[in-house]
């Protein structure tokens, strides 16, 4: 089990590091910190509390940045660092954030995921969301149409 919490501004560095380890397009650390203090958007990052004799940044499983408006929200990221995958990081960051969801009321959840990420898109669908359309050339580094996915909450 995850210790998943909001995000600090000292994990700020971490997930930095983070999204240059797993995206092409990584956000910087000023984008973080400008997206952590918005009214509207949530990071939250989920520790492995069994790593602690590595330095911090190693010990964030995975993140989830969300931005929402009344009952709407759309996920900006979700990852988990390479050595936790396919241990059900991703499930545990997700449902973490569906409770959230639950208490601020909001209903629908939307996201973009790169075309070629067939295991993104595979969890996403394993999690109920569904394939709403294509957004031409969306991505940059390298140029790919984004696939948009929403999920109804109950």
């Amino acid at each position: 089990m995850l210790d998943i919490r909001r995000a600090q501004q000292e994990d700020l560095p971490g997930l930095a590091v983070l999204e240059k380890e797993i995206f092409s397009d990584a956000w910087s650390e000023k984008s973080l910190l400008e997206t952590w203090n918005q009214k509207n958007a949530e990071i939250f990052i989920a520790n492995n509390a069994q790593k602690e004799e590595v330095k911090d940044r190693c010990r964030i499983a995975g993140y989830v940045i969300f931005y929402y408006v009344l009952d709407e929200g759309e996920i900006a990221r979700i990852a988990v660092s390479p050595d936790m995958r396919r241990c059900g990081a991703a499930t545990q960051i997700f449902q973490f954030l569906k409770e959230f969801c639950k208490k601020k009321e909001i209903k629908k959840i939307m996201l973009e995921v790169r075309e070629s990420n067939e295991p993104a898109r595979a969890f996403y669908k394993k999690c109920g969301f569904t394939e709403d359309g294509i957004r031409k050339n969306y991505y940059e580094n390298p140029k790919e149409n984004a696939v948009l996915m929403s999920i109804i909450l109950d």
